[in-house]
């Protein structure tokens, strides 16, 4: 049993979100999905990113600071594209965290990585928000970093898919990605 930090995308706390958690809660695990906009979620990409560029990055960052302040140190950082994102800075100040899970984009730096850190991360293939060769560069960058990493890339679908209220979700790929964290957090 794990315990997880999960943060939502740039659309802000969507059912998906805490769906997602539902799941994880069933296989065990005990999930914090913190609301890192404290308003409610956006419809459209477009909005979500005017909210977070109102909200701003550091506000983000700090609610999620405070999400993950009282949890273990052992903790799962997980999110979802821009959640990603937050959930990889976060790894500078938990370095004993128990692994970084990352749907829908990259995220974390080298020079935060402990050696033998459990990273996953499950992407769109083609994704338009991750070149390849920015995977491919992130990936070697936190592998000489001593991480090991694997990369789970799904053809055909949108980057959120497996968020079913979006236009990119794709049951067959979201299915998959999920059996693919449950054995991965199993193990965690």
């Amino acid at each position: 049993m794990a315990d997880v930090l999960l943060l939502h995308s740039v659309f802000g706390l969507r059912p998906a979100v805490p769906a997602a958690a539902d799941r994880l809660r069933a296989a065990g695990h005990r999930v914090t999905t913190p609301d890192l906009y404290g308003v409610p979620a956006a419809r459209t990409v477009e909005a979500g990113f005017a909210l977070f560029g109102e909200i701003g990055h550091e506000a983000v960052l700090d609610r999620a600071r405070a999400a993950v302040a009282a949890m273990p140190d052992e903790t799962v950082l997980a999110g979802f594209s821009m959640g990603a994102g937050i959930a990889g800075a976060l790894l500078a100040e938990r370095p004993r965290a128990a692994a970084l899970l990352l749907m829908h984009g990259t995220g974390g730096a080298p020079e935060s990585v402990r050696a033998g850190l459990p990273v996953r991360l499950h992407l769109a293939d083609p994704d338009e928000y991750e070149t390849d060769a920015e995977v491919d560069e992130w990936r070697a960058a936190m592998g000489d970093a001593g991480a090991e990493v694997v990369v789970h890339r799904y053809p055909g679908p949108g980057h959120l898919f497996t968020d079913p209220d979006t236009p990119d979700f794709d049951a067959l790929a979201a299915a998959l990605a999920w059996d693919r964290v449950l054995t991965f957090l199993a193990d965690v």
